[in-house]
């Protein structure tokens, strides 16, 4: 695929929806397309996060693994991204994720998309905005949820 159809995709993800057009070319410059066939895993639970991934086609799952038994958290489709918070600081998988289709992917690096913070300050006060309502959402769909598991 050429630069230019990365940049689209990358364009249309919810992270990066605020970057110029000049910053989104340096992100999709250095990312790595991948393909996994469906029921390769992507990445185990529990592994360090170093990067995230863009799903360009298919379909993953995310799942936990308990006694021995996976349980479906989650899928995944065109346009998502997985792991977004390792291309900020240095953390672990939470879940595992699989390919339930033939997927295609897009590996983001932490160091490159941190250096674009560094070179643009304006787009990491828009991520810091979008981070920031992204969470107070959670919060509050976290306590609309609290007095069922009370």
């Amino acid at each position: 695929m050429a630069l230019d159809d990365d940049i689209g995709i990358l364009a249309g993800v919810g992270i990066f929806r605020e970057f110029t057009q000049d910053q989104l070319r340096l992100l999709a410059f250095g990312t790595e397309r991948l393909r996994r066939p469906a029921g390769k895993e992507i990445y185990r639970e529990g592994a360090a996060a170093d990067c995230a991934f863009v799903v360009v086609e298919g379909t993953v799952a995310l799942f936990r693994e308990r006694e021995g038994e996976r349980a479906i958290v989650g899928r995944l489709g065109p346009g998502s991204v997985m792991g977004e918070l390792a291309l900020i600081s240095s953390g672990y998988r939470l879940t595992g994720a699989l390919a339930e289709t033939e997927v295609e992917l897009m590996r983001l690096n932490r160091s490159l998309f941190q250096r674009i913070l560094v070179e643009y300050p304006d787009a990491a006060a828009k991520l810091h905005r979008r981070l920031s309502a992204d969470l107070t959402g959670m919060l509050e769909r976290i306590e609309r949820l609290a007095p069922k598991f009370s």
